[in-house]
């Protein structure tokens, strides 16, 4: 049986994880939900008898992307619907949020499962820099997600993952706070000096949100907060706030930036 697996990344985590996934399950086709055309209703093939969503989660919550992909799916039945919520230790609500989200679209969630991979958000810090304990980080991912493919295989239904209740109910008021704020949080994005005018930053965001003005990219409230024009500038120009210039970047290891940008939209 075909599996499709459809997933939303922005430093690769989510697309090292669903690249992974498809490797224990085989016969696996992988698409990135920024290639879709916005509006367009999104058909899946009758050849596919599962449904995967891979995608990291933003703020405890879903992003944006993820949310509208969801609105945009034809009415499916007789598929075994799964997904994968890549987090830096703190899933929350996330997957059960889905299962909401999806069941108002008379989508059913199989499964779904918290896989913790290092943390990208770098206004809050630096990722866990190389060594045995991202070692340990990137094992217990790779067990996590070969657990999962068994349970995905077999097609059997199972709750979703979930954090503790205290965080659920903390982090997922936080998100709702916050979702609406996220594509004006661009502003405290700027490039230093050592900015050469590559474009990869315009090339790499997945809501088209980055433009070169004189050279020099601008952001145009769109954003998304993913930090795929942060964590993937070759020069590593493009700060955020005042603490990231002395931050090292990062991006999943086994990810290049071709994967990247083959990713991306193209218009």
């Amino acid at each position: 049986m075909k599996t499709a697996i459809f997933f939303y990344t922005g430093t690769g985590n989510s697309l090292w994880s669903a690249r992974y996934l498809a490797q224990q399950l085989g016969e696996t086709d992988l698409f990135p939900m920024a290639l879709s055309k916005e509006l367009e209703e999104i058909l899946i093939d009758e050849v596919y008898g599962r449904l995967g969503l891979v995608f990291p989660v933003h703020i405890w919550g879903l992003p944006h992307p993820v949310l509208h992909f969801i609105h945009r799916l034809s009415p499916i039945q007789n598929k075994y619907l799964f997904a994968c919520a890549v987090n830096a230790g703190q899933v929350a609500n996330t997957l059960v949020q889905l299962r909401k989200v999806m069941a108002r679209r008379a989508l059913r969630l199989d499964s779904g499962f918290s896989v913790v991979l290092p943390s990208n958000y770098l206004p809050w810090g630096e990722a866990v820099s190389a060594g045995p304990k991202r070692d340990r980080v990137f094992a217990a991912a790779r067990a996590k997600l070969q657990e999962a493919s068994q349970v995905i295989r077999t097609q059997t239904p199972r709750p979703v993952e979930k954090g503790p209740l205290w965080q659920n109910i903390l982090f997922s008021g936080i998100y709702r706070m916050s979702l609406a704020q996220v594509p004006k949080m661009d502003k405290d994005f700027w490039a230093d000096e050592k900015c050469n005018g590559c474009k990869i930053c315009a090339q790499i965001c997945p809501a088209r949100n980055v433009v070169l003005r004189g050279g020099r990219p601008v952001w145009r409230h769109r954003c998304e907060q993913c930090l795929a024009c942060m964590q993937w500038c070759p020069q590593q120009s493009i700060q955020f706030g005042k603490k990231t210039p002395q931050y090292k970047r990062y991006h999943h290891p086994e990810v290049a930036l071709k994967d990247m940008l083959a990713c991306a939209p193209r218009n």
